[in-house]
């Protein structure tokens, strides 16, 4: 994620980028279907960029900000996603794993995310279900239920089975994420060998779907309440994030002459602060127009 300063330190523009140096270089050209940006280009006096840990955190920590203050050359607030959760019933009469608009507690029931994309995540749950067939594993499934269970692989797996491989995956678990991507991968595989091109098409798609939903993003999480500032300082530069209720909000950095108390990363934040503390410090000494 990036975003452009002016001279008074007003954030002008905040977008994400796959590969940054690209991305930026791209401004001082024509533009193309960007043209509105024209007129920001001779304010921009500074850059400043937060390496996230998947493309799925960046997304959210664009949408986060944007949604708290939206700067004067930005059109939308945070992207196109629709934020969405994945919900898993283990009930043993009437399991279910499904995409749900936001988190609902019920006894027993796991709510997974949030996370950003409802069709890339009904595509997540999809491929999930393929393998692991939840929704069709209740005493009470008709007969082509229980031959579709069968066809999956799953008529004789316990519910309790089925969720708890469910539940490994979603958790990020790194045995369960890469033995789902392999199974996946193995049956587009087959499919593309017996030139059933759609069928291994659609596979490509969950598979790309799961990896976005089990990928690393600490900057949205869900039901966690309180504030809290994650901080980090290299060389002059303090960076610091404000998490509100779960969310990222804020995205500080300043110039400091020695690292000020309450500087210390907390745990699982360190890596990821650290790497930008370090980033902030490079693009402070280098020269934007």
């Amino acid at each position: 994620m990036y975003r452009f300063r002016d001279d008074s330190g007003r954030v002008l523009y905040v977008g994400r980028a796959g590969e940054l140096r690209r991305r930026v270089g791209s401004y001082w050209g024509d533009l193309r279907d960007r043209r509105h940006l024209r007129r920001m280009m001779p304010r921009v006096a500074r850059l400043e960029a937060l390496v996230c840990d998947s493309a799925h955190e960046a997304a959210w920590a664009e949408r986060n900000l944007l949604e708290r203050s939206l700067p004067p050359w930005n059109r939308i607030v945070g992207g196109f996603e629709v934020p969405v959760v994945i919900r898993l019933d283990p009930s043993p009469e009437a399991p279910r794993l499904e995409l749900a608009s936001s988190h609902r507690s019920a006894p027993g029931v796991r709510c997974f995310g949030p996370y950003l994309g409802a069709r890339k995540v009904q595509l997540a749950v999809s491929g999930l279900e393929r393998l692991y067939p939840i929704n069709h594993a209740a005493p009470t499934r008709t007969a082509a239920e229980r031959e579709l269970a069968r066809l999956r692989g799953g008529q004789d797996a316990p519910v309790a089975h089925l969720a708890s491989a469910v539940a490994s995956v979603l958790d990020r678990e790194p045995t369960a994420v890469a033995d789902t991507l392999a199974a996946l991968a193995s049956r587009r595989d087959a499919a593309a060998g017996s030139q059933a091109y759609e069928a291994a098409a659609r596979l490509q798609e969950e598979i790309e779907a799961v990896t976005w939903v089990v990928a690393p993003q600490r900057v949205t999480t869900l039901g966690e309440e309180g504030d809290r500032d994650v901080t980090a300082w290299a060389d002059d530069v303090l960076v610091r994030l404000r998490i509100r209720n779960g969310r990222l909000r804020s995205w500080e950095q300043e110039t400091c002459s020695r690292p000020v108390p309450g500087t210390r990363a907390p745990d699982g934040w360190a890596a990821f602060l650290h790497r930008n503390a370090e980033l902030a410090v490079r693009l402070a000494s280098l020269p934007v127009r």
